[in-house]
């Protein structure tokens, strides 16, 4: 198949990358709409003239585009595409973190916490997990660490 037949699917969020064949095709007074073939047929309505015409269009999370247009792009989207896949990913690490930390100060898991709040409950533990209160040095550390992630 050539171009005109073919397409690049580009699904940068999910790192997915097929060929498909154009569906359907509709003609109106703004030109051309068109759906991918199953099973990416819930791809479209899309410009089918913009396509042509800029090599490449936008559905949703997916990118149709030429393979010319493919092999032109293609380093510069994965790589894009993997960053934001890791700030994704980053997100729920983060939370799962602030999460960690907020039990290590015995303070809520939900909610906005004050820096007086935070300092309060590290003061509070820290008077029996200092070293010298005969606290054991790594809890002490723990205790500080926590405290100084969810002051960030």
């Amino acid at each position: 198949m050539n171009d005109n037949h073919e397409w690049v699917v580009w699904n940068g969020s999910l790192g997915v990358l097929d060929m498909a064949a154009l569906g359907r095709v509709e003609h109106d007074a703004a030109g051309r709409n068109a759906w991918l073939a199953a099973p990416y047929d819930v791809v479209g309505p899309f410009n089918l003239d913009e396509l042509e015409a800029m090599g490449r269009v936008a559905f949703g999370a997916c990118l149709v585009m030429s393979r010319r247009k493919w092999r032109e792009d293609q380093i510069e989207l994965r790589i894009e595409a993997r960053e934001k896949r890791r700030a994704f990913a980053q997100r729920f690490v983060e939370r799962d973190d602030e999460d960690a930390h907020r039990e290590t100060l015995d303070l809520p898991l939900e909610g906005v916490l004050s820096a007086a709040e935070i300092n309060a409950a590290f003061r509070r533990l820290a008077k029996t997990a200092h070293p010298d209160a005969g606290g054991d040095h790594d809890a002490y550390i723990r205790l500080a660490a926590a405290r100084d992630a969810l002051l960030k």
